[in-house]
């Protein structure tokens, strides 16, 4: 979006400049690629290895052992299927927002049709309620649940300021949990998920500062539109911040031995210093580092429980 409707010489009502149009105005644009990707990338892949990575991580947890029972092979399966629809879905949502934030997604570059897309939707959707019915009706009520919390994050959630950010962090933290009541003890999952939800509140709030251009234009009243851009940059800081002291407390409670605290020491470093970047309202890497933060706990729980 150009700095014709938004510029940074828009002013407040004070005079001053309009900080998030400012925020805009300095926005690089989405880089251009001679190769955009394929249609089939409008399910996100690595995302989708990632949550069947979760669900089988919270597996381990509960059994104590490296074992991937069928149980929890049709539970990953689910988690890829529901992931692959909720992901859909937010693209079809997002069309016009992504003609401005991200204009190489598939439906933004004509890769996939609409009618392709709410294909893969419905689909892959069916698929992952029906492989969660196979292994307990419990699952399948937690997959429903987040299928339908994603299903109506964009149209409906993400206008909701934090609210939207905070269904999203526990949507992208319940496979821990899924893969745990997979094999019969969801409970294993719980601190886990709490410990992941900090980490994707973070980078959800992030993503929004990047978002900004294009959320803007839809008049979505996100985290940094609606309480404004140095509010976004605190509020996923602090949320980091506050993961610190969280992520210590199996430690130091004794629910957790000095193994997992020893990764988490380090995983908490590098949080600290996320959190010092996102204060300076420094965004790069923000991203990448959570998800280092992300694969950096999940090996200290494993490393200790298993």
């Amino acid at each position: 979006m150009g700095s014709g409707e938004h510029g940074d010489t828009e002013a407040t009502g004070r005079g001053a400049p309009d900080p998030v149009a400012a925020w805009v105005a300095q926005r690089a644009p989405a880089p251009a690629s001679l190769l955009a990707p394929g249609g089939w990338t409008i399910v996100r892949p690595r995302n989708l290895v990632m949550a069947a990575a979760g669900v089988a991580v919270g597996g381990f947890l509960a059994l104590g052992r490296f074992a991937i029972p069928t149980a929890l092979w049709w539970a990953m399966a689910s988690a890829i299927g529901l992931g692959a629809a909720g992901n859909t879905s937010n693209d079809l949502f997002d069309l016009e927002a992504d003609r401005i934030n991200r204009p190489l997604r598939p439906l933004v570059t004509g890769a996939i049709s609409h009618r392709g897309a709410l294909l893969v939707a419905g689909v892959a959707g069916g698929l992952g309620l029906w492989a969660a019915w196979w292994v307990s009706a419990q699952l399948f009520v937690l997959g429903l649940a987040a299928l339908a919390v994603m299903l109506i994050y964009s149209p409906v959630l993400k206008s909701r300021g934090l609210l939207g950010n905070l269904a999203v962090a526990v949507v992208a933290s319940m496979p821990l949990v899924y893969g745990a009541a997979a094999v019969g003890w969801w409970r294993a999952g719980v601190v886990p998920a709490v410990l992941a939800a900090f980490l994707h509140l973070a980078r959800e709030i992030v993503k929004d500062l990047e978002d900004v251009p294009g959320d803007l234009a839809l008049g979505r009243a996100t985290v940094p539109i609606a309480w404004g851009v140095d509010a976004g940059f605190f509020t996923a800081a602090a949320t980091l911040a506050l993961f610190v002291p969280v992520s210590l407390l199996p430690w130091v409670a004794g629910w957790y031995g000095p193994r997992y605290g020893s990764i988490v020491l380090l995983v908490d470093l590098g949080v600290v210093a996320l959190v010092v970047r996102l204060a300076g309202r420094t965004l790069g890497g923000a991203r990448a580092g959570l998800k280092v933060a992300m694969a950096a706990g999940l090996l200290a729980l494993l490393w200790e429980r298993v």
